[in-house]
């Protein structure tokens, strides 16, 4: 027993003594070099150093990580110079740390001549380094493989230049072998945002509608900010994200707008290791480990995680190969001319360059270059329902799709499925019918664009199912949000596959949705509440001239006037004296001889020639005579001209319009005036920059309360209700329908303000687009669908008091009413019917007879007597007024 201990404690101490040969040191000294733009990396450096610490493997012997920090203020040669120079003097076994494309020559030049590893998740250099060990995968391959998947041919490469040339070169080369229509533009420099919007308007005027963008995940969310903001994240436009977060990018608002997107991610979320990972990550206390609790977990720290995990195996290797890598003495002069090296460095190099282990970023190996190999690269696509993994891409197999789709989503299939078409209840467009509740499906509806639908599905050949939209909206974008809303947005958003309704074709609409021809052409129109027939008043027989018309013959009048009295007084023939006079005659001192033509009497003339009465004095003169014929022919026109308009006075009453024109709603205040929010109308007065519509839009967005209604129902309706204090700005169509519907109280006034039409719309590039939709919108359907606008009409029922002039009405009321107590007593078979038209109240009275009737009028009554015969067609009807002081039988 004795010798068997003696024995142990020999095999101990020559262990102990060999271990101490070996040199392999208990704690292993790492640097960090982080710019200021990576707290969220350093926390995750400091985090995986700790983790190993916690949770060695105990079957080797413990060592533990140490680290040494510097932080980079600016990423200039003197300052990573300094750093570098810090680590290398505190004696480390590798940095780890952070680059970019002014540094990075720097860096690999110190690393090469020191020989010092240097550990980094940056963009993979283009030249081939020693001591440079690159976590970050190269995306080339990935990229071009999707070019081909795509199979874009023309497109728009957005780069950074500090993230290299290397894809640049590759891409051009590809371009020139498969004839692509490449559009390079560097964008690392930019610092205005206002330049990427151009960059971005420009490429969009030249029908640029797919983008490849290789940056940093703070460029892409700048650069896809933009992009929002100009609109062009609609369907129809493709985005390739060159970067390894895909789901690091903000990509909320761009999926509200329907555009497809397509990226690559480097971390697999259902990985254990990466699932572990995270629930301890959440947990950190955001003060020992800034942006870990609250923040998702960024790409780039998944690579520094991974990059610990490699130095930490690496020297695992060493330690088991005994590879004597202790740091004696002091660590030398960085910057000592000629340069000394670390000779353990190249076995740490070695070293690190043979790891293969698992990670979060997965598989993890090297080439000789100290490249990622053998590596899987997952495929994300993002459309309107959401984002979802594509496929992946790895060295051997390329691009492998895991999704059953189309390479591309221009353009869907409409075949073996039913075809969603998203509609709005407008009348007489789409209406329910009276018995809806009874029905289900297509068959609840009726109306024009109900049987336009049916029409487009039996000449496609599909079956649809009629959707209305569910905010009520036609479609318009919002402008801080940019989202579409409305039936438009159904089609951005993939909700719909074509609209069948009064949706105008705009500008802005064609950006993200395409346009059959018009079905019916329109513009917009502005409708009031019908006015109130004029109230006769005391001068009301001046009407049929104009006021202007009437100074001027009392001005003629009373001029004509004066040169008769002043012609009569320099004429002698005006002054005689009378022949039958009986009074004595001295014929020293005869009398003065009498001017019957004094100031009176001409303004007598000339009022009883007016009047065609005459007088009993005439002007014996020839110029007195003159003027009294010129004054009889100017009162004969003007007579004439009178009852001329009295005539038409007598038979059409005049409605007063406040307005009649666009202009006379801009400049006054008194009647507010509105459209329909979400709509096309409100979208011209928006973009108009013509000046009396700019003054409209200037007061209408700032009107209150809001002068914008939510349907076109609700407009009219406050149009009935603002007792002609609100006019609804709305299509012409909508205008002249509504004004044809009981209760007839709205009219159209002026012409209409533009010109455009209807069209049936799809998603850009849908399949239904190149269906022969033009053609049959254009003739399909159109003759059913405006017979069912006129099947309601305001009838043309004849209103006695229509054709009679108030003021006249007034004065022979008691004339009408002995004439209706004589009608109803001549007539004893009578049948009597009353009917209110608005305020007025209609007396019907009919007798037998065929071809017999009398209409009387008072006041804002009226009684009609027709024969039975007549009564079944009322425009057989003729009528008098009452001030024609008799009854008038047909």
């Amino acid at each position: 027993m004795g010798q068997r201990a003696g024995r142990a404690v020999l095999l101990l101490l020559a262990g102990l003594l060999g271990e101490a040969r070996a040199g392999f040191p208990n704690t292993i000294s790492i640097g960090g070099l982080f710019m200021r733009n990576t707290v969220q990396e350093h926390s995750a450096f400091r985090f995986a150093v700790q983790l190993y610490n916690t949770n060695q493997n105990t079957t080797e012997k413990p060592f533990h990580l140490n680290y040494h920090v510097d932080h980079l203020d600016s990423s200039n040669s003197f300052s990573v110079t300094n750093a570098f120079c810090s680590q290398f003097s505190r004696g480390v076994y590798a940095i780890f740390g952070f680059y970019d494309q002014m540094s990075m020559n720097t860096l690999t030049s110190f690393c090469g001549a020191l020989h010092t590893s240097f550990i980094t998740p940056s963009f993979p250099t283009d030249a081939d380094v020693q001591f440079v060990i690159q976590m970050r995968p190269a995306l080339k391959g990935a990229i071009l493989s999707l070019l081909t998947y795509y199979k874009w041919e023309k497109f728009v490469y957005l780069y950074d230049t500090e993230r290299g040339f290397s894809i640049l070169q590759a891409i051009m080369e590809a371009a020139v072998q498969n004839n692509w229509q490449v559009t390079a533009r560097s964008v690392g420099s930019i610092k205005d945002v206002q330049e990427f919007r151009r960059i971005i308007e420009e490429m969009d005027r030249r029908q640029e509608k797919r983008y490849l963008i290789d940056c940093e995940v703070d460029r892409i969310n700048t650069i896809l900010e933009q992009v929002v903001i100009l609109g062009k994240h609609s369907r129809g436009y493709h985005y390739m994200l060159a970067n390894l977060g895909f789901t690091d990018i903000v990509l909320e608002r761009v999926m509200h707008g329907g555009a497809n997107v397509t990226g690559f991610q480097i971390v697999n979320n259902e990985n254990p290791m990466v699932q572990q990972f995270l629930q301890r990550w959440v947990r950190l206390d955001e003060r020992e480990f800034p942006e870990a609790k609250n923040s998702p977990l960024k790409y780039t720290s998944a690579l520094t995680h991974d990059a610990v995990l490699v130095i930490a195996e690496a020297f695992r290797y060493l330690r088991r190969q005994r590879v004597d890598v202790s740091r004696r003495g002091s660590a030398g002069d960085c910057l000592a001319n000629p340069a000394v090296p670390w000779s353990q460095g190249i076995d740490i190099e070695r070293a690190l360059k043979m790891v293969q282990v698992q990670g979060m970023t997965g598989n993890i190996q090297f080439d000789t270059y100290g490249r990622r190999t053998n590596y899987t690269i997952d495929v994300y696509e993002m459309k309107a329902s959401g984002s979802r993994k594509a496929g992946y891409w790895n060295e051997y197999e390329r691009f492998v799709p895991t999704l059953d789709q189309l390479p591309s989503n221009d353009t869907s299939s409409v075949e073996n499925r039913t075809i969603v078409v998203t509609t709005i209840l407008e009348s007489p467009y789409v209406m329910y019918k009276k018995n809806h509740e009874q029905l289900e499906g297509n068959e609840r509806y009726e109306g024009y664009c109900v049987d336009l639908a049916s029409e487009i599905a039996k000449h496609v050949g599909i079956k649809y199912k009629l959707s209305i939209v569910g905010d009520g909206k036609y479609g318009a974008r919002d402008p801080e949000t940019k989202i579409w809303n409305g039936m438009v947005g159904e089609l951005v958003y993939g909700r719909a596959d074509i609209a069948v309704a009064p949706l105008t074709i705009t500008l802005v609409r064609e950006e993200v949705i395409d346009f059959s021809k018009p079905f019916m052409s329109l513009g917009i129109s502005i409708m009031i509440k019908k006015p109130q027939k004029s109230k006769p008043g005391v001068f009301s027989f001046l009407d049929p001239l104009a006021y202007e018309i009437w100074m001027c013959i009392v001005f003629a009048y009373i001029g004509v006037s004066v040169v008769l009295f002043l012609v009569s007084r320099f004429s002698p023939y005006e002054w005689h004296l009378e022949d039958g006079s009986e009074e004595p005659r001295d014929p020293q001192n005869p009398p003065d001889p009498p001017n019957e033509f004094g100031i009176f009497n001409s303004l007598w003339f000339s009022l009883g020639a007016f009047m065609q009465q005459g007088c009993d004095i005439s002007p014996r003169s020839l110029s007195g005579r003159i003027v009294g014929g010129v004054w009889w022919f100017f009162t004969l026109i003007i007579i004439s001209s009178y009852t001329a308009n009295l005539a038409a006075f007598l038979t059409v009453e005049r409605m007063v319009s406040p307005i009649e024109s666009a202009e006379d709603l801009a400049k006054q205040t008194e009647i507010a005036y509105g459209t329909l929010d979400s709509g096309s109308t409100k979208e011209f007065f928006r973009r108009s920059k013509i000046a009396v519509y700019e003054k409209m839009w200037s007061y209408m967005k700032s009107a209150e309360p809001s002068v914008f209604t939510k349907t076109t129902a609700d407009g009219v309706a406050r149009v009935r209700k603002s007792k002609g204090k609100f006019a609804f700005l709305l299509e012409s169509t909508m205008n002249e329908y509504i004004e044809q519907r009981k209760p007839c109280d709205t009219m159209k006034v002026g012409g209409n303000l533009d010109s455009k039409g209807y069209g049936v719309a799809t998603p850009k590039g849908s399949a239904l687009s190149n269906s022969n939709l033009p053609a049959l919108s254009s003739h399909g359907g159109r003759h059913s669908a405006h017979t069912s606008t006129v099947t309601v009409r305001c009838t043309p029922l004849v209103h006695a008091n229509d054709t009679a002039v108030p003021w006249c009405l007034h004065a022979f009321g008691p004339t009408c009413r002995s004439c209706s107590r004589s009608c109803r007593r001549s007539h004893p078979r009578r049948k009597v019917v009353h009917r209110r038209w608005g305020k007025k109240r209609l007396c019907l009275e009919a007798r037998e007879g065929k071809g017999e009737g009398v209409a009387c009028t008072q006041g804002k009554s009226s009684l009609l007597l027709i024969s039975p015969q007549a009564r079944k067609d009322a425009g057989n009807v003729r009528k008098a007024p009452c001030c024609c002081v008799r009854c008038c039988w047909l």
